[in-house]
């Protein structure tokens, strides 16, 4: 039986994390053969990371999250029973990492340089900004050859890519915190604390006919169940509901 995985962060931290993830897919996603109708999709991704971490500390908050897995590996290799190469890899990888943010100057920091993507992205600020008219540059990019589009996108991405590992490595390390529990809520309403978790991860059936709605914080977190209602847009569920929950 296929779940619906649903996501949750527990603070603005992590909450940042899991929009650059999202945002990294719906860049990566991008079909170069169908680029003149993915375009704005794959701008509107870019634009929006870059914004995000020149509004945001996210690479010192990287750094601190890298440097806390850092420890965090150093002690469980003492651990008896552990797969010594796995976790070799994986430090090497952090320490690397690490290595690569703490430089000067982000490398992401020179797409803030690119002259086309300037000129682009002064455009799609403003809505229906970015029509072949409002942007000709733009329009004789997405005709080029293939491999000058690919390799254009494969040059841009290529300078946020320390960003995007370090979250994979923090991310995947979080998510395997905890496993999934069976929950059964009488009420179809949840609550417990929150006190040392970041992440609420909630697998519900795909046949079931609710949703999750969370809110909470690093103290108390709650999980109320809703059902989709053409009148209102949503009602709460008041049945007996089932889910599955990893407290991360």
């Amino acid at each position: 039986m296929t779940d619906v995985l649903y996501e949750h962060p527990l603070n603005e931290r992590f909450r940042n994390y899991l929009k650059i993830e999202q945002l990294f897919d719906q860049i990566n996603s991008y079909d170069v053969d169908l680029i003149t109708q993915q375009y704005h999709s794959f701008f509107s991704a870019l634009f929006t990371i870059l914004d995000i971490l020149e509004r945001n500390d996210i690479r010192g908050d990287l750094i601190k999250d890298l440097e806390k897995l850092e420890q965090n590996l150093v002690l469980w290799s003492r651990a008896p029973d552990i797969d010594g190469n796995a976790l070799s890899d994986s430090l090497k990888k952090v320490v690397s990492l690490l290595c690569q943010l703490k430089g000067h100057s982000p490398a992401w920091w020179q797409l803030k340089e690119d002259k086309m993507l300037n000129s682009v992205k002064q455009r799609f600020a403003i809505a229906g900004g970015s029509s072949s008219f409002d942007l000709p540059q733009l329009q004789f990019w997405l005709h080029q050859e293939g491999h000058i589009i690919r390799d254009d996108i494969a040059s841009w991405v290529a300078q946020l890519s320390n960003v995007q590992k370090a979250l994979h490595v923090i991310l995947k390390f979080i998510r395997l915190r905890s496993d999934f529990e069976s929950i059964e809520s009488e009420s179809g309403f949840y609550q417990d604390s929150g006190e040392g978790l970041v992440l609420l991860r909630i697998k519900t059936s795909k046949q079931a006919n609710y949703y999750p709605s969370v809110s909470g914080n690093l103290f108390r977190y709650s999980i109320r169940f809703m059902h989709p209602c053409n009148e209102t847009g949503r009602r709460y569920v008041n049945e007996t509901t089932q889910f599955k929950l990893a407290k991360c």
